[in-house]
């Protein structure tokens, strides 16, 4: 039997247990759902011309599945939420990763520098 899970909104088999973090009632959830963060996600994506910026850097133009990701964790550095150099344009995969630390956050960095030094 399967079922919609209430975490990632997928479909899956009644048995299976969905490992997609949420984050109930924390300092992190209220931050991500403020108008300022949605609209800073919205512009890091149009600075990054809409393209995973890790999948760029390999010469591959990935515009698919694209989400904003902070390169210091807000429970971390709250204060960086909205910094355009904290912020990095990846697809759901690269998000992962980053996540999981399996990419460098320096190359991280400079690819955000990168991004925001060639509008100036």
């Amino acid at each position: 039997m399967y079922k919609s899970c209430s975490k990632c909104g997928k479909i899956h088999s009644s048995t299976y247990k969905c490992n997609v973090r949420t984050y109930k009632d924390s300092k992190e959830r209220q931050l991500r759902n403020t108008y300022e963060w949605q609209q800073k996600s919205i512009e890091i994506r149009e600075h990054a011309n809409y393209l995973c910026e890790v999948c760029r850097d390999e010469g591959i133009y990935n515009y698919n599945n694209l989400e904003a990701h902070h390169i210091t964790k807000i429970k971390d550095a709250p204060y960086l939420l909205l910094d355009n150099y904290n912020l990095i344009c990846l697809c759901s995969e690269h998000h992962k990763k980053a996540d999981n630390n399996e990419i460098d956050k320096d190359y991280l960095i400079n690819l955000a520098m990168k991004r925001e030094n060639k509008d100036n």
